[in-house]
Parts: C-alpha cells; sequence; structure tokens
C-alpha cells in the first residue's frame, strides 16, 4: 500500500531528489512526495540543479531521463513576483539564491518543501532528514 504524503502539496528540493534517484539511505523519507504527482510542484531551478549534477556525473541521456521524471509533477517557473519574493525570503532566512527560489515555489503553492539540505532545517513547512554519513 502507497502512503500519499501528508501535505496537499509538496515541494522536492535538488538535494532530496539527487537522493531518490540515486537510491540513498534517504531516499524512502522523500519517495512518496515525489511518486505523488498530483501534489508534486517542481521548481524550475530544481530541474537545472538536478541536470547539471546528473549530466556531470553521468551523462546527459540520463540527465534528460530523470527530468522528464521530475516533469510529471507541476513545473513551475520563475516570474518576477516570485523573484522577488525568494529575494525577500534570501535575505530574512540567510538562504543561497537556488533555495530561496526552492522555498518561495513553496510558500505560492502553499506546499511542504521535502529536503536534507541544511540551509532549510529549523524553517516553517519543511521536512529535513540530514544528509547520512557515507
Amino acid at each position: 500500500m502507497r502512503i500519499v504524503s501528508e501535505s496537499l502539496t509538496n515541494v522536492v528540493d535538488s538535494s532530496a531528489w539527487l537522493e531518490y534517484f540515486a537510491g540513498g539511505p534517504n531516499a524512502e523519507h522523500f519517495a512518496n512526495a515525489i511518486e505523488d504527482t498530483s501534489a508534486l510542484v517542481v521548481p524550475s531551478i530544481t530541474l537545472l540543479e538536478v541536470f547539471k549534477r546528473i549530466a556531470r556525473q553521468r551523462d546527459e541521456a540520463t540527465a534528460l531521463q530523470y527530468a522528464a521524471v521530475m516533469q510529471q509533477g507541476r513545473v513551475v517557473e520563475l516570474d518576477a513576483a516570485l523573484a522577488i519574493h525568494a529575494a525577500d525570503l534570501g535575505l530574512r532566512h540567510k538562504l543561497p539564491l537556488a533555495d530561496s527560489v526552492i522555498y518561495a515555489t513553496a510558500q505560492r503553492a502553499r506546499a511542504v518543501v521535502w529536503t536534507q539540505d541544511a540551509d532549510f532545517e529549523g524553517l516553517a513547512d519543511v521536512r529535513y532528514w540530514p544528509t547520512p554519513a557515507r
């Protein structure tokens, strides 16, 4: 039986996508949020980050396959209003650029962020699991 994630809408950050695709130790924490595509919102910047990392580590064909999986959710483009909101969140919470866009996208969608990126730790509406020691 598949358990649907606890929120109505989910945003999965790049670190969680990479963990899921690699089948890493934390992948199980992110699987429900990723596999419930009807409730999945994908910030376009996560497509960029994941594609770039996979293409560099493996190859472009694999990166394209993973990008296609990600696009089964609703992809949200970065527009002017979202960019300004992300900048505000970045300043307020000391978030790097991509993380601020991911967090702003989640807020706009009233979604929970699923992550293993410590930059999100302690923020509202975030489900965080530390990266396991490898």
